[in-house]
Order: structure tokens, then C-alpha cells, then sequence
């Protein structure tokens, strides 16, 4: 099982945008220094934009997989492809573009777009990157109106997508359509299972080997167990993010260790993590310790 992270730039009691953003990037040298195996940068609300956001962060970065997350049919396609010719050159590793439907009313609007047609217009730009990135010259008359567009600069390998899903209709679509699925971070344990169960059984309808089963996990990695469930505790007090205590893991080492491999025994590939406290030296030494998490989890 391969461990990443998923970077929150989300910081809303900073009173200046550039504390946080050198917050943001403390943390991409930490998982580096940890041995994690991706990085990613997420999207909760109010938060920096992702594409200038890892373009930074890639130089605290090193060999391993990176990418980010674009909510279609919010961005024109065109520009998503241009945007990820550029971060996979700079990136040194894979790149891997995260994508999900978004989700919305007011964020809808305020993009100019349509959210009771976002499943047929996430597809359709899913396509149009797909093309751009391979090479392809692209035209289209539907819904993106499009002539002639090309890439000048394309990745120098091919990229990887996975779609972020949690309703039936959406998991489907990962299987039809991407290299690898992420589960939501707020399931259960046994929604997790029968997630994870779906997405296989969609696979093998399509005749498609399952890609990459991707666990979202907030998490906090502890100097010991009590101290982790303090940081917990004061989590939940504050209503953290709407997310069921029994979704969230915080503990020791060993206990952090013994949750992934249980997901790992249900057939996921990789935990994506994001720390549950933005206490910069918490979420520093959680880091830290991380590294002996994810050597545990190899070695079993």
C-alpha cells in the first residue's frame, strides 16, 4: 500500500495570504523528508488556487507522483490540458490529475456554468484533455466550442486521472472512464468495503483491470496515543468538518499503522491523507512520524 498526501491550503484565520502559502510550503519539504509516495493539493473552501499552488510546491518536491484537483465542468478543458502541460514539465515524477464533478449552486454561478448538466459536461471536457494530452488536434461544436486546439506543450509521459467519487452513477464513471478511483473521506469502515467492492464489480463489467483504489483519510499521527486523541477530541469539538468520528484516525504509530493495513486488506491501493489539526508543528511532527507509518505498512 502506497501512502500520499493531500496538501489543505485552506487557512482561514491567517490575517496575511503569504503566512499561509509559506505554511503550504513547509509542509511539501515534510512528506518529501517522510518518503511519501504522492503529493497532492486539494480544494476546501475558501482556498489558494491549486495550479500556481503545486507549481511552488513541486520545488519542495522530489521524484515521486504529484498532482492536483480540477472540479468539471468549472474549468474550460483547453486551459486544464495547458495547465497540466506545464506542471507535468516542471514536475520531476508522474503526474496525476485528480478530477470530480464539483458541487455548488453559488460556485456554479459564479464559474458561468450549469451544475444540472455537470455529469455530461464533465465528460465531455474529460474527453477533450484526454485528446489534447495525447497529441490530438481538437475540434467541437457541443458544448465547448472548440477549433483547432493543440497542445504546444505536452507531459513527457502520459498522465494519469482519477476521478474522485462517492455516489453509485459517479463510482461507475471512474470505472468507465479513469486510471484509478478516490473513495470520500467521510465513509465508514463498511461503507468503505462496499465502495471499494462496487468499484471493482464496475471494473470487470467494462472489461478493465481496477487502476489505483484511492482511500481520503484526515488523519493525526501522535508522539503517543493519548496525545493524539487530545488533537482529536479538540477537533471534534469544533464540529470538524462534518466528517463522523469513527471516519477520522488519530494515534500512535502503531495504531495509525494498524488502520491503514486494514484498509489495504479490503483492496485499497493508497491512503491519501490530510491532517485533522492545522497546528503547524503538530501537522510538521505528524509528518515526521508518518514515515515510520508508511514503512510499517510496507513491511506487512
Amino acid at each position: 500500500m502506497r501512502v500520499g498526501i493531500s496538501l489543505t491550503t485552506n487557512y482561514p484565520d491567517v490575517t496575511d495570504p503569504r503566512q499561509g502559502a509559506r505554511c503550504i510550503t513547509e509542509r511539501a519539504a515534510a512528506p518529501r523528508r517522510a518518503g511519501l509516495d504522492s503529493l497532492f493539493v486539494g480544494s476546501p473552501m475558501p482556498y489558494y488556487q491549486n495550479t500556481p499552488m503545486l507549481g511552488r510546491l513541486l520545488a519542495e518536491w522530489g521524484q515521486a507522483a504529484a498532482g492536483c484537483l480540477f472540479l468539471f465542468p468549472m474549468w474550460h478543458p483547453v486551459l486544464v490540458a495547458e495547465q497540466i502541460g506545464t506542471l507535468a514539465a516542471i514536475a520531476q515524477g508522474p503526474f496525476i490529475m485528480q478530477c470530480g464533478l464539483g458541487w455548488g449552486d453559488d460556485r456554479f454561478a459564479a464559474m458561468g456554468a450549469n451544475i444540472r448538466t455537470r455529469p455530461s459536461a464533465f465528460e465531455e471536457a474529460l474527453d477533450i484533455v484526454r485528446r489534447l494530452l495525447a497529441g490530438e488536434t481538437v475540434s467541437s461544436s457541443r458544448r465547448f466550442r472548440i477549433a483547432e486546439a493543440r497542445l504546444a506543450l505536452r507531459p513527457a509521459e502520459p498522465v494519469e486521472i482519477h476521478i474522485g467519487a462517492s455516489a453509485p452513477p459517479a463510482i461507475d464513471r471512474a470505472a468507465r472512464l479513469a486510471e484509478g478511483w478516490i473513495a470520500s473521506p467521510g465513509l465508514t469502515r463498511e461503507e468503505a468495503r462496499a465502495q471499494a467492492d462496487f468499484y471493482r464489480e464496475r471494473c470487470a463489467a467494462y472489461g478493465r483491470e481496477p487502476g489505483a483504489i484511492v482511500l481520503r483519510r484526515d488523519i493525526y499521527v501522535g508522539e503517543s496515543s493519548s496525545e493524539a486523541q487530545a488533537v482529536l477530541q479538540h477537533a471534534l469539538s469544533r464540529g470538524y468538518r462534518g466528517i463522523p468520528a469513527e471516519a477520522l484516525i488519530a494515534g500512535s504509530v502503531d495504531e495509525v499503522a494498524e488502520q491503514f493495513r486494514m484498509f489495504g486488506e479490503i483492496g485499497y491501493t493508497e491512503i491519501l491523507v490530510r491532517h485533522l489539526t492545522n497546528d503547524q508543528p503538530k501537522v510538521l511532527g505528524s509528518l515526521e512520524r508518518l514515515a515510520a507509518v508508511r514503512a510499517a505498512v510496507s513491511e506487512s
